[in-house]
């Protein structure tokens, strides 16, 4: 990465929730992280997965449904979740969603 620093006045403006499907975003990649800004159309769902490193996921807009494992919690805008390396984890957008999500992989 060339760049000292990545600065977005306000991710919501950035995001982009399409009417059907999902959009992903990179914000930042390097060797030791990876930032994403998702947009979830209504009724979208990203189905139970892994992922070898640990993550954090913030909800900026929307509501949405969370597997964390073997439990579900409601997301909503300023939800925050850090997530441990293998947790299987799921999301169902119930409304429009704009989720930043951070992989920490160093």
């Amino acid at each position: 990465m060339d760049e000292q620093y990545i600065c977005v006045r306000d991710l919501r403006e950035r995001a982009q929730v399409p009417e059907n499907g999902i959009l992903s975003q990179t914000i930042q990649s390097d060797q030791r992280t990876k930032v994403v800004l998702f947009g979830f159309a209504p009724g979208q769902e990203l189905s139970a997965h892994t992922a070898p490193y640990p993550a954090t996921l913030m909800f900026l807009q929307g509501e949405a449904t969370l597997r964390l494992g073997s439990d579900e919690r409601e997301a909503v805008e300023g939800t925050f979740v850090y997530m441990t390396p293998h947790l299987e984890h799921g999301i169902h957008a119930k409304t429009g969603v704009v989720m930043l999500l951070t992989m920490i992989k160093g």
